[in-house]
């Protein structure tokens, strides 16, 4: 049996407005963010070490397909993180003699990409793009893709964190095994660490 009461027009309208306005206060609650940190480390140190001391610098991060469940207003990574995480990563594997943000005898240009897919289970997928140079002299580029599968629903920063870090720490695993194996490119390439020119 419908309701036989029918509420005026202005007050159907005003409670539309507080329930719009309700649902626009949720999503920007702090919790809604996702702020991601990570921190991947090595499986393994180093196959060969590099005696040259790197510089990583993060051209870009992108982040593609982020689509929001409910409640969930944005994913947030920033470039400073990728950067520590990856100068963290590089130095714990141990593949140059030093690793910084700081001018030196190499210079890693990284762009990145995280694209997230809702297929079921959502899937991170990171892209490494790696230009390195001596100076202003390139050497050698390289391009990586990994992906991990997270859970079905996102609803706590961890179900994004742990994916992300999984799947960064991949793909910096296949840069670096790329990069040692090419070690006699970059052998010469400016004065050894510790050395003066």
């Amino acid at each position: 049996m419908p309701w036989p009461y029918q509420f005026p027009m202005r007050f159907r309208f005003s409670i539309s407005r507080w329930i719009g306005i309700a649902l626009l206060l949720l999503a920007t609650l702090p919790g809604c963010l996702h702020r991601i940190e990570v921190h991947p480390v090595p499986s393994h140190p180093a196959n060969s070490s590099i005696p040259r001391s790197l510089q990583v610098s993060i051209s870009s991060l992108t982040i593609q397909g982020a689509d929001h469940m409910p409640g969930i207003a944005l994913l947030e990574w920033r470039t400073p993180d990728l950067s520590r995480a990856t100068i963290e990563y590089v130095r714990a594997r141990g593949t140059f003699a030093s690793v910084s943000e700081k001018p030196a005898d190499l210079v890693m240009k990284l762009t990145a990409r995280l694209s997230m897919i809702a297929r079921g289970p959502y899937v991170y997928r990171i892209r490494l793009q790696a230009d390195l140079a001596a100076g202003t002299e390139p050497i050698k580029s390289y391009d990586v893709e990994r992906s991990e599968m997270g859970s079905s629903v996102r609803w706590v920063t961890e179900s994004d964190r742990a994916p992300i870090e999984t799947a960064l720490q991949l793909a910096l695993e296949d840069l670096l095994t790329s990069i040692e194996s090419d070690r006699a490119l970059y052998l010469g390439k400016g004065p050894a660490q510790g050395s003066t020119p």
